[in-house]
């Protein structure tokens, strides 16, 4: 999906569209809006990088924001030196998550076999789905597979934007390898073939850290030895690699490079955990903000709760993750004698969890998780019923 987080937003926010855009620092910064008196219209009123302060980085960024300079994972005070003006908005993970839902299920009335990499980002396998029996509206045979793939792929496009208003990437290629490169290559709202024979003229030319799977590490050793594109990673003699970076990460260099890749689209994985956990703004006091605390534990866990509901789980394991101002983290866990996916059960163990971590320090993180899953049905258990939670301090 192109530019997710800040494309979900413009479909709220139309006036938006074409000024520079960033989302990030929590769910602070609401617009605040007003009825004109005279025309009866709602005029809203958005915060700018100007008037940010804090720790928080940028979530995503519009396309017009990204040519000034603006990307994901930049601090906010940064990014308002960069472009002090540009407009600020909260994450809305809500709505991320429901249109995320939208688009993968537009996609699956047309190709079934998909695997599911986060909230925006997906692969799919269209080996069979030109067949007529796919529900394809393909007027007339196409002789070129490439060309009825790029049929295929516009139709997935056309259907993303029909369900869900917003514009998606796609790439066909032979690999998931090559086709996560590639989807990269024409965005935003980008179709793109990329064939074996493509590989020298559109892959090799990039830097080797566009190959998912070489990181910052890996890409500053091979810039070490010389090596800064994928084209001068495939040019490199394969004894060579494996005398410097051992046998198994010799041998993938040198088929990444190649743009080999024999993994499937993997359709079904087992979720081991379910979490939810927030950064602060500002380190907060178990102490002085436990009102804020305690009102944060709440909804983590009433969220943790609908998670479970919605995905069809139960837990066995509830646990606690704690981040402090030193940025140690501690975690705690207890077992239950059986799953549950009510709030208030979680809500009652995570807090026995807290009790028993000395909060001598300001906090930074408050998370919540549940593993030890199991399918509900499976679990012969129903729903639990959700229950009052409690409201008081950090250690009810």
């Amino acid at each position: 999906m192109d530019a997710f987080y800040a494309s979900v937003a413009l479909l709220r926010y139309p006036e938006l569209r074409g000024k520079p855009m960033v989302i990030g620092g929590g769910s602070r910064h609401q617009p605040a809006e007003r009825t004109d008196a005279v025309t009866g219209n709602v005029v809203r009123t958005f915060s700018t990088l100007r008037d940010y302060t804090g720790r928080g980085v940028v979530m995503t960024a519009t396309y017009e924001a990204r040519a000034l300079g603006l990307h994901s994972a930049l601090g906010l005070m940064k990014a308002a030196a960069v472009a002090p003006d540009a407009i600020l908005l909260p994450t809305d993970f809500e709505s991320y998550k429901r249109y995320s839902r939208l688009f993968k299920a537009a996609v699956r009335t047309l190709a079934p076999l998909i695997e599911d990499r986060g909230i925006d980002e997906i692969y799919i396998d269209l080996t069979d789905v030109d067949a007529p029996h796919q529900g394809l509206a393909v007027r007339e045979p196409v002789a070129d597979p490439w060309q009825r793939a790029r049929g295929v792929a516009q139709s997935i496009k056309d259907a993303v934007r029909a369900a869900t208003g917003l514009s998606c990437s796609i790439s066909v290629a032979p690999n998931k390898l090559l086709a996560k490169i590639a989807s990269e290559l024409d965005k935003p709202d980008g179709l793109t073939l990329l064939r074996p024979a493509d590989i020298p003229a559109r892959i090799w030319p990039l830097p080797a850290r566009k190959v998912n799977g070489i990181g910052p590490k890996l890409s500053a050793r091979l810039e070490t030895l010389g090596i800064r594109t994928i084209g001068e990673l495939a040019l490199a003699d394969p004894a060579w690699l494996i005398e410097h970076f051992g046998a198994n990460t010799g041998a993938w260099l040198v088929d990444v490079a190649h743009g080999r890749d024999e993994r499937p689209v993997v359709t079904y994985r087992e979720t081991k955990s379910i979490s939810r956990e927030t950064t602060f703004e500002h380190d907060l006091s178990a102490t002085r903000d436990r009102e804020q605390l305690s009102r944060v534990f709440t909804e983590l866990c009433e969220g943790l709760g609908r998670d479970l509901q919605r995905k069809g789980y139960v837990g066995r394991t509830i646990g606690l993750k704690l981040r402090f101002d030193n940025f140690k983290t501690v975690t705690r866990d207890q077992t239950l004698d059986k799953g549950t996916q009510d709030a208030h059960t979680i809500r009652r163990v995570a807090g026995e969890c807290l009790k028993r971590v000395p909060l001598d320090r300001r906090i930074r993180l408050l998370g919540v998780r549940a593993s030890a899953l199991t399918p509900a049905d499976e679990a012969a258990m129903l729903p639990d019923p959700v229950s009052a939670l409690p409201t008081g301090s950090l250690f009810d």
